[in-house]
């Protein structure tokens, strides 16, 4: 049997961006449904590094960044669990010297924006962290950043939502979305039929043919971000660990096992899965060992990878579509959404409420991709095969069965 939801708020993509903008939605007082063609979070959301970093932003992301920074701690009571969430401080390291001066630069960049960095000569590193090793210039330190474990607090996002009355349909791809006189109409699979006066498209990597449908595409591109955990140590690894000009991330749980990243997965067959390369894990490991000599001779008993959505100019879309009433957009968010989503969720919920949000985000404009000509589907009806491909999180992880040991 068919079935018509009215709602005031359709989200499409379950990930933390739409489960938190669910959440705060529905504590304001609105009726939701929250779309999503898998399980919610399970895609980029849930298989991120677990970063909960403000360091290393563009100055355009700080506010937002500094907002949802104020939430990471409060998540037991928003949520119901902390997500393993750990003030542990963000380390960037710099190996050479025009990657330290590039850190100095980036810190009187943002030295009125409340990120209290503080810069570490080679000779103090040592002397602090001395489980680090290499030829390293320096760092960057912000105590206040830390970790999470994505995988609970994303599902914990979506959880929660449920609990506070929004319909949460998974397993559940659209199919047809139209924008109408009295609103937006959407179709999905369980013959379900869905009237919502605003639509939220936090779909992800694939939110591109949605935004494209409705005549405003973007420059938005699948990214596979790879990463590997290791057998329990003894924890030695203090705080969060980045590198100016990337290469390598790594991050150590209370358990003992140690997070390493840094570099890229490939799609398979369909494009919506992915999985780590071997190339790229022996090269991983390599540089953690030589980073870090605790990790040498340490066994990686997990490898998995996800899709995310990369704009071009690495900063997200956020905010109401230039050519749709009530149509808002989040998505793009680069591989570094993790930290602040939960503050991206109130940001959304307050455009459907009050039309703005208090944190400024008009950085994230999706008219400054505009181009000089339009979508093919002008008539605002989003159809076929590019509603399949909307942002319904996909499981798409692959372990590897085998253990490796790092050498």
């Amino acid at each position: 049997m068919s079935r018509t939801l009215h709602r005031d708020v359709a989200v499409i993509g379950g990930g933390l961006v739409g489960s938190s903008a669910a959440l705060a939605l529905r504590r304001m007082g609105f009726s939701v449904v929250l779309l999503d063609k898998g399980f919610c979070g399970a895609q980029a959301s849930g298989v991120n590094y677990g970063g909960v970093r403000r360091q290393g932003r563009p100055p355009e992301q700080i506010a937002l960044s500094q907002r949802a920074h104020a939430i990471w701690p409060r998540l037991k009571d928003l949520i119901g669990i902390d997500g393993e969430f750990v003030r542990s401080g963000h380390l960037k390291l710099a190996r050479t010297g025009a990657e330290m001066a590039s850190l100095e630069a980036y810190a009187a960049r943002v030295a009125d924006l409340g990120l209290d960095l503080e810069l570490i000569g080679g000779n103090r590193l040592r002397e602090r962290f001395p489980w680090i090793a290499g030829d390293v210039m320096g760092a960057s330190l912000c105590a206040g950043d830390g970790h999470a474990n994505p995988r609970l607090v994303s599902a914990a996002f979506a959880h929660a939502a449920r609990h506070a009355g929004v319909d949460i349909l998974e397993h559940t791809p659209v199919s047809h979305v139209e924008k109408a006189l009295d609103g937006f109409h959407l179709s999905a699979s369980s013959n379900t039929d869905i009237k919502a006066r605003f639509v939220i498209n936090s779909a992800g990597a694939w939110a591109g043919p949605f935004a494209e449908a409705f005549g405003e595409p973007v420059p938005l591109y699948a990214i596979y971000p790879s990463m590997i955990v290791t057998e329990p140590l003894d924890v030695f690894m203090t705080v969060n660990i980045g590198a100016e000009g990337g290469g390598i991330y790594a991050r150590q749980v209370e358990r003992g096992n140690c997070i390493v990243g840094g570099m890229r997965g490939e799609p398979l067959a369909e494009p919506d899965f992915s999985r780590p390369t071997g190339s790229g894990a022996v090269t991983i490991m390599n540089r953690a060992a030589a980073l870090f000599p605790a990790l040498r001779h340490a066994y990686a008993i997990r490898f998995w990878s996800g899709t995310e959505g990369e704009m071009a100019d690495r900063n997200p879309v956020i905010g109401f579509s230039r050519t749709t009433p009530n149509l808002i957009h989040a998505f793009g968010f680069s591989g570094a959404g993790f930290q602040i989503a939960p503050g991206v969720g109130e940001v959304l919920a307050e455009l459907v409420r009050d039309g703005e949000s208090r944190t400024p985000i008009q950085a994230f404009a999706i008219d400054r991709f505009a181009r000089t000509t339009q979508g093919s589907r002008a008539d605002n009806v989003l159809c076929g095969e590019a509603a399949g491909a909307l942002g319904q999180q996909i499981s798409a992880r692959r372990f590897a069965g085998s253990a490796l040991r790092i050498e």
